[in-house]
């Protein structure tokens, strides 16, 4: 299952992930819906990185994720942090439990691992239907320019003091599929390896293609914002990271 032994050296190997952009980005899309906002979902919070930031800011958080090796780490460290925060092992297609809040987010291209329309579908509309009246939603995915260009067809590698990794990304059948094979390499105490593997499969769409199905699953008010950018106009031909903002409710 992804990330269930990827777990332990996920933090290491996203040590450079920019984590205090996605909180300012996140203030700012509060700020510029003029938000008060208090009640906050992390929807695929993985190890807490964003959960605990916002945590330290005094909102109140939700951390939700499918691996519950994820959320064990993220407990332990927002626990370290004496941070108070709810977590919920949960398929982000099947929320539940969640009522009343005021934003969802959804950011490390989480949103690009539900890879088809029907699955995407059912995650807004859960989203949707946990938020309060004017709600919003945030989240983050690759853009078609960042797969076909950066990952498709490319190899990567790290060495870390204790871990390493190769990863190969392969190009799917359609436009914005991709599939990570990965290996880790983790040392052991007795100066031996342990070898394990894991594949990802993600897809992204063109930006008309979630603004669209925000439209269809209740959102309004759409903002489209490219790489971490506090504007809306930007070059979506280039950006690598586009994000979408949405409050809940039908426009009059």
């Amino acid at each position: 299952m992804a990330y269930k032994q990827m777990a332990n050296v996920y933090d290491r190997l996203m040590e450079s992930a920019p984590y205090d952009a996605w909180l300012e980005f996140t203030k700012y899309i509060f700020k510029e819906y003029g938000k008060s906002v208090q009640k906050i979902a992390d929807l695929g919070c993985g190890t807490g990185e964003i959960t605990k930031r916002l945590a330290m800011e005094d909102y109140q958080v939700v951390g939700v994720d499918y691996s519950s090796d994820m959320l064990a780490y993220a407990e332990q460290k927002c626990s370290n942090a004496g941070l108070k925060v709810q977590w919920l092992n949960q398929d982000l297609k099947e929320l539940q439990g969640l009522g009343d809040l005021d934003a969802a987010i959804s950011y490390c291209d989480v949103i690009n691992y539900i890879t088809e329309e029907n699955d995407l579908t059912s995650v807004f509309q859960g989203v949707a239907d946990s938020l309060k009246e004017d709600g919003l939603f945030v989240f983050d995915v690759h853009s078609i320019h960042q797969v076909e260009n950066n990952y498709v067809n490319q190899t990567f590698a790290d060495v870390l003091e204790d871990a390493s990794y190769i990863w190969f990304c392969h190009q799917g059948e359609v436009p914005g599929e991709m599939f990570h094979e990965l290996t880790f390499f983790q040392s052991q105490e007795d100066d031996t390896y342990v070898r394990f593997d894991e594949t990802h499969h993600q897809r992204t769409y063109e930006p008309n293609f979630y603004i669209n199905l925000l439209k269809r699953t209740g959102f309004k008010n759409i903002k489209v914002h490219g790489d971490f950018q506090q504007i809306d106009e930007f070059d979506l031909e280039h950006a690598e990271r586009i994000f979408f903002s949405a409050e809940k409710g039908k426009d009059s």
